[in-house]
């Protein structure tokens, strides 16, 4: 504990917390009072004990004087009385000592649980700000390891940690000072062991902390592997890796263990040397206090008292190592957390006022390179959409496409060039402004284990009736595949919707996308798991239902997208060509061999 004072590096980590202790600073307080209150009783009742003792030392001799006289039993009896109200009063502050103890635990410990919900709650709200690139650098097991592993060692820093230190500081104090008015130079050799197992402690608490950083990296790569492993388990399956798989975790399940013993194995010396200082204080407390009896300086009654303070501290002072190792590795973990605290959104959201969209889009000269990788994506990308009008993106894999949708919802920031909603550059859009009139769905279709009905909800503020949601699922042709479930809408779909086909997750997550009721549609390559008849009825609904709306459609398919109003095509994050299908067509050039090659692989197909 007391080299964490002085360790700046441990103060500038765990300084953080300091605005969470301000918030509960009542509690803490109370709690500082509380635990001044408990020790204060506690240090009375030896007092007691020593002059219970004290009474019966100096007495014996008189009672045995009076052996064969009336007043031996008068004295007997007056011993007896006093070593009862001593008895009793040792009774009565063990119950203060306790009552305060519980109030001691009831404003320190609930502080802790406060403050752990309060830290939880900012990193999650923290990670939704975070942009895109944040996601795609760490892993998820690594995010989950540090919202709840840890937390809950910070929390034991701000709990017990916290508890235990002011237990320490105020039972010092009173003990100490109780033990000097009785004999200076007895407490100085009584105490003087401490400041070696001081510095024991510190060279081990430094060894835990090092260890303790190691540790908690390694249980984060275990989080990931693990949750990487169970989401891709069919693929696993499917490959016959099990067993690889297997060894590779095990491998570095022993890694973790062997890290996590050499932790142990510093820890477990704490409680022998602790155990070892301890026991010499009462060896000098028993022979320096004999010596001064003899000397006349203390009572007999004072070195009990003084045994009995030794062994009060016993557990205060085994704490040392403990609060040390509890402080330690709060420090690695606050260390961990800050890191992610501290990491700011290049996505940066105006304070604006909301702002109504009609679904106007404009890519003016819109460049992009990724900047965790520095993959030019996009170069020079121009084009411009009227509210209600339809934009189809064609092109090979890794052209650009998804870019355009993930620039366009503000994923990313562009790297040159302007995109604007109705005119306005989006970087002077509020972020909910663009999102909440943006409908998308992605490539890499997620679904919520929940109910079919919560999932197309998902994007609404309360839940809409059940004509509504079969109007949706009507549009994106899974009506019937939802009338064919025992549960229809309250039908669970499993986690990552695992229970459904990968057409039908596409088609839930186009009915989430539509009852939204947004401005523009953002449908990037989700028709890819359906036929063509099926994308046929869902492009019809497109054309009909939601012929208001703006829509961008990423597809690989041209058969559907004749009647779109525009249509880019992409190679290498270039614009290649641009219009509609009878411009495009004639030019007989990228769209053209794309349309020629799909109507011969239909027709090969009829024939078979």
């Amino acid at each position: 504990m007391y080299h964490c004072i002085d360790n700046s590096r441990v103060v500038k980590n765990l300084a953080a917390l300091n605005h969470y202790i301000l918030r509960y600073k009542w509690k803490f307080l109370m709690g500082f009072l509380f635990v001044a209150l408990s020790n204060y009783f506690n240090v009375l009742q030896p007092q007691m004990v020593r002059q219970a003792l004290d009474l019966v030392v100096q007495n014996i001799s008189l009672y045995r004087m009076q052996q064969g006289f009336a007043h031996q039993t008068d004295l007997y009896k007056s011993i007896g009385t006093g070593l009862l109200i001593f008895g009793l009063l040792v009774i009565l502050f063990a119950l203060l000592m306790g009552f305060f103890m519980y109030w001691m635990r009831q404003t320190i410990i609930v502080m802790s649980r406060l403050i752990e919900y309060d830290i939880r709650k900012d990193i999650y709200l923290h990670y939704q700000t975070l942009d895109q690139a944040f996601f795609r650098r760490n892993k998820t097991g690594d995010l989950m390891a540090r919202i709840t592993e840890d937390v809950s060692k910070v929390r034991m820093y701000l709990g017990p940690g916290i508890l235990y230190a002011m237990n320490l500081i105020t039972l010092f104090i009173l003990v100490v000072g109780s033990m000097v008015k009785v004999n200076l130079e007895l407490t100085i050799y009584t105490l003087a062991p401490l400041p070696l197992l001081s510095i024991s402690i510190y060279y081990i608490s430094n060894i835990i902390n090092r260890k303790s950083e190691v540790i908690q990296r390694q249980l984060s790569r275990l989080n990931s592997i693990a949750q990487e492993i169970y989401s891709g388990i069919r693929v696993v399956k499917s490959y016959v890796q099990e067993k690889f798989l297997v060894k590779y975790f095990d491998e570095e399940c022993r890694d973790y263990q062997e890290k996590s013993m050499q932790m142990v194995t510093a820890d477990a010396l704490f409680f022998p040397i602790i155990i070892f200082f301890i026991g010499i204080s009462s060896v000098l407390s028993i022979y320096i206090g004999g010596i001064k009896v003899n000397q006349g300086l203390i009572t007999a009654g004072n070195i009990a008292e003084f045994v009995i303070y030794i062994n009060m501290l016993t557990w205060p002072v085994t704490a040392i190592g403990w609060i040390a190792s509890i402080v330690q590795q709060a420090e690695a973990s606050q260390k961990r957390l800050n890191e992610f605290l501290d990491t700011e959104s290049t996505i940066k959201n105006p304070d604006k006022d909301a702002k109504p969209l009609s679904g106007n889009v404009q890519f003016d000269n819109v460049s992009f390179i990724y900047p965790d990788t520095g993959v030019d994506a996009l170069k020079k990308v121009s084009f411009q959409l009227k509210a209600g009008e339809k934009l189809a993106i064609l092109g090979r894999t890794g052209s650009g496409k998804s870019t355009i949708c993930d620039l366009l919802l503000r994923m990313y920031d562009v790297s040159d060039g302007y995109i604007r909603l109705d005119g306005t550059d989006l970087r002077a859009l509020r972020l909910e402004d663009i999102r909440k009139n943006i409908a998308y769905v992605p490539q890499d279709v997620f679904l919520f284990s929940d109910t079919i009905a919560d999932n197309i909800s998902f994007g609404l503020d309360a839940n809409p009736p059940e004509e509504v949601l079969d109007r949706y699922a009507e549009y994106a042709s899974v009506q019937e595949e939802i009338d064919s479930l025992p549960n229809r809408y309250n039908a669970m779909v499993g986690e990552r919707g695992v229970t459904l086909s990968g057409g039908q997750k596409q088609r839930i997550s186009i009915a989430r996308a539509l009852i939204k009721d947004p401005k523009i549609v953002v449908l990037d390559d989700c028709l890819s798991a359906v036929d063509t008849k099926t994308e046929r009825q869902i492009l019809d609904h497109l054309q009909s239902g939601l012929s208001k709306k703006t829509v961008i459609m990423v597809t690989h398919r041209v058969t559907g997208i004749t009647n779109f109003d525009h249509i880019l095509v992409l190679d290498k994050g270039r614009m290649v060509e641009y219009g509609n299908h009878d411009s495009l067509y004639a030019r007989q050039g990228y769209y053209f061999k794309m349309v020629e090659q799909q109507r011969l692989e239909e027709e090969q197909i009829k024939l078979q």
